[in-house]
């Protein structure tokens, strides 16, 4: 398992984008060299957790509990094959493009150390928007990639630092529970009755997942 990019976006005005001055940092190109990486702020605050990414924003994206996202090779391989045509590292906006490692099937909670410094926990699946359809000009794209479920993981920083391309990945721990990134981006999205099954997770799971899943316990319960 490594890390193949670290991806990053600078702001670029674009059409498709409800950001209030028209901006989006989703075009995210890999870096050079070695990029650091730390805990942002809380979400409305904080942004990108990698310095030099623009998260434009606020509302919706960044923060601490979005700090980082990942999305594997592997999946935007079959996505090449489904679209025709190639999709480079960072194309979905991903900060980390990853290789040998399932990162739609990584568990709430489970933690990467990548390279030697840095250890990051997974929060939750990513859902799609409007402004990830327009920058792949896929007409239906935010239904379409609902439907694969292919979701890759947003991450909290746990231990700050630096990391770079090649950069190893390992398992550093994995919790004892069966909530995978994908499992809560469905719970949240088109099978709501899996919400409860989310609350094993407790705390490592991204705080707006497990408020709607102690909602709908909560509903179901009166």
């Amino acid at each position: 398992m490594k890390l193949l990019s670290v991806n990053l976006g600078c702001p670029r005005a674009v059409p498709y984008t409800d950001q209030p001055a028209g901006v989006t940092g989703i075009d995210k190109r890999p870096a050079d060299g070695p990029v650091r990486v730390a805990a942002p702020g809380p979400k409305g605050v904080g942004g990108s957790g990698l310095a030099g990414d623009a998260v434009c924003e606020l509302r919706h994206h960044g923060g601490d509990d979005q700090a980082v996202y990942a999305y594997a090779r592997e999946d935007l391989d079959a996505w090449e094959r489904e679209l025709g045509r190639p999709l480079a590292g960072g194309r979905f906006g991903e900060n980390l493009t990853t290789s040998g490692l399932d990162v739609s099937g990584a568990l709430i909670g489970e933690r990467w150390r990548i390279g030697s410094e840095v250890v990051l926990e997974v929060t939750s699946g990513r859902i799609p928007c409007r402004t990830f359809q327009g920058h792949l000009g896929e007409r239906g794209w935010v239904k379409r990639f609902t439907r694969k479920g292919a979701t890759g993981a947003y991450l909290r920083v746990i231990e700050p630092g630096e990391i770079r391309a090649g950069d190893p990945i390992e398992i550093a721990h994995r919790p004892d529970h069966e909530v995978t990134a994908a499992m809560q981006f469905r719970a949240v999205t088109t099978e709501r009755e899996l919400l409860p099954r989310l609350l094993v997770a407790g705390a490592a799971l991204h705080p707006e997942a497990l408020a709607a899943a102690r909602k709908y316990v909560a509903e179901q319960g009166r």
